[in-house]
């Protein structure tokens, strides 16, 4: 029945080979330039304060946190966190992603319209990404026993709830990928690394990006795995 569907793979195999590459590439690297200090031996800490001073952003705390590839700025306590590596660490992968947290503060401060547009739509992508599939299924299931038009409508409102998670993924990559451009000009503006630093600084974030990549093309391929099921279901009920 829907317990096992090997078209299920067709769709999400190739998202999933993205995301293990991704995933992959981004701790070599980080972990290759982590052992790369700066030539002005900033830690991540002093050089995301440093910058976010410059632009009169003195409200923005800047604070340690666990785990590792966890940093990120909370707009709405307007706080940014830095892992321990990044945190206390003059090295050009702590640079950079200080510096790319710190492109987030400053999207936030001029009200940049995908920042914000992402901000607005987390409680539904929080709503759909779990309730999407289990009404998507609900509905198969239903029309499958019943034979009727009702559970394949309650299969499509699953697929329009999880479609949200595929549009959150969609406008990230703006929104990373503006913050990433924003660090580079950042770092060599205020002349934090060197060329060769700023080589690595690219490396770096670079392979931050193609993680935002997969997690678009993933979404992608369960949304399109969705709508085929539903349409072949629909045909052959027909």
């Amino acid at each position: 029945m829907f317990f096992f569907d090997p078209m299920y793979f067709v769709f999400a195999l190739p998202a999933l080979i993205l995301a293990v590459i991704a995933q992959w590439r981004v701790k070599a690297t980080v972990s290759k330039y982590e052992k790369v200090f700066t030539g002005r031996g900033q830690t991540g800490a002093r050089v995301a304060r440093a910058l976010l001073d410059y632009h009169g952003l003195q409200d923005v705390a800047v604070e340690r946190t666990g785990g590792f590839l966890s940093d990120n700025y909370d707009p709405r306590t307007r706080v940014l966190h830095l892992s321990p590596a990044v945190f206390d660490t003059p090295s050009v992968s702590a640079v950079g992603i200080a510096a790319h947290e710190t492109g987030h503060a400053i999207q936030h401060q001029e009200n940049y319209w995908p920042l914000t547009a992402r901000a607005a739509i987390v409680p539904a992508v929080q709503f759909g990404s779990f309730l999407g599939p289990l009404v998507f299924f609900a509905g198969l299931m239903l029309s499958y026993f019943t034979n009727s038009d009702l559970g394949l409508q309650v299969a499509w409102l699953g697929v329009l709830l999880f479609s949200v998670v595929a549009l959150f993924a969609l406008i990230t990559l703006p929104v990373e990928f503006d913050a990433s451009r924003r660090a580079k000009q950042l770092l060599q503006s205020y002349q934090f690394t060197s060329h060769d630093e700023q080589v690595g600084v690219t490396r770096v974030l670079d392979a931050a990006a193609l993680t935002y990549v997969a997690g678009l093309a993933q979404a992608l391929s369960t949304l399109l795995y969705y709508v085929f099921i539903l349409t072949g279901f629909g045909r052959r009920r027909r």
